[in-house]
Order: structure tokens, then sequence, then C-alpha cells
């Protein structure tokens, strides 16, 4: 088993960036802010943080990031989006604001909000496929959740009947925050699909 140390951005322009920066670090990749098309291609795989999406969306295009995000992605680039970053990796938004864009890659629907608003935030225990030591803690602010996914698409969770973690390929989406519980075992998971991707290497940033 290759036990190299992959290089993981966190896509900092707008979300909860120090949170996965800490849980990544613990799960022991090395990470970095990523806010441009040239730190974006240094590192090996990508988490996109929970926020607000459609600020996420716009602050994307303005930052020149959508396409090179697009880019990397259809190359095959481990990503991981949480809450916000779940829409961002939807080909389709259910009910999306105006000019809202997605990057893509996993072939879902999702439905923005989906659990409520601000005030209605909560944590449940959920089950995630593949994730072993019994639950994980899921903390749902303002959540998605999925609608429908396509063939390619395996649902590793579901919550109250809805679809609230997906998996197509190295493409990895939950609708929850696990980066604020200090349970790392789904960053382990996604820095071991990096590390995969990526064998026999000290990361794509390594000199």
């Amino acid at each position: 088993m290759s036990t190299h140390t992959p290089v993981i951005g966190v896509l900092a322009l707008q979300g909860d960036v120090r949170e996965h920066l800490g849980a990544l670090a613990a799960a022991d990749a090395e990470a970095r802010t990523v806010r441009r098309p040239e730190e974006l291609a240094e590192v090996d795989g990508l988490v996109i943080p929970g926020g607000e999406s459609t600020t996420m969306s716009k602050l994307a295009a303005l930052f020149g990031m959508l396409d090179p995000l697009r880019a990397r992605v259809r190359d095959g680039m481990p990503v991981y989006g949480t809450c916000a970053g779940m829409i961002m990796l939807a080909e389709k938004i259910l009910d999306p604001r105006s000019g809202q864009e997605t990057i893509g890659g996993i072939d879902m629907i999702v439905r923005r909000n989906a659990f409520g608003r601000q005030n209605e935030s909560f944590e449940a225990a959920v089950e995630v496929d593949g994730v072993e030591g019994g639950p994980v803690e899921g903390v749902f602010i303002r959540a998605p959740w999925v609608e429908s996914v396509g063939a390619e698409v395996k649902v590793l969770a579901s919550y109250g009947g809805h679809v609230v973690a997906v998996r197509q390929g190295n493409a990895l989406a939950t609708s929850f925050h696990p980066e604020l519980t200090g349970d790392h075992r789904l960053h382990r998971l996604f820095t071991e699909m990096v590390r995969t991707e990526t064998p026999g290497r000290v990361g794509r940033g390594a000199r």
C-alpha cells in the first residue's frame, strides 16, 4: 500500500475553508488553499467546501476558475464537495439562482436548501457506506439533498429518505459537514482516494 502524502487543495473562494484544511491535515494530507488556476494545477485533489453556492459560483467565474475546475474534474482529479460543494459538483440544480453555474462531475440533480433554513440546521448520525467504525455525525446547515442520480453514481448514505452522500469515480459529495465534527474518517477516505490516484508520488507540488 502506498503511503506517500498527497497534496490536497481546498477551494478558498468562500465557505468553511479553515476547517477543511485542519481535517485534511489530520487525515495525513498536505493541505493548501486554492484560489487561482496556477494553484489548482499544483494539487492532486481538491475539496470544495460548504458555504453559499451562488456566491461560490460567481466568485469562481470572477477568479477565472470555472473552466480550469471543470477540466481537472473531467480529467479525473479526485474531488470532494460538502454541502455547497455538493451543489457545485452536480450536473443540474433543481432550483438554481439566476446565473448560478456548477462544475459538474457527478451525474445527479440536487435541491438547494432542501433540509430547511439556517435556523432549521441540525445534527444526525449517518451511516456512510465505505466508512468503518459506525455512523458519522452529520452537521446539516441549509443542506441540499440529491433528488436523483444517474446509473454511474453510487449512493453512499441517505437520511430521512433522501440521498445525502454519493460517489461517482473520483468524485465524492456529502450534504453535510464532516469537517465541523472532529471526526476525520470521510477526509481519510478522500485522502486515500487521492493517494490511490497518485501512486508513488509526493504530490504535484513536490520539487
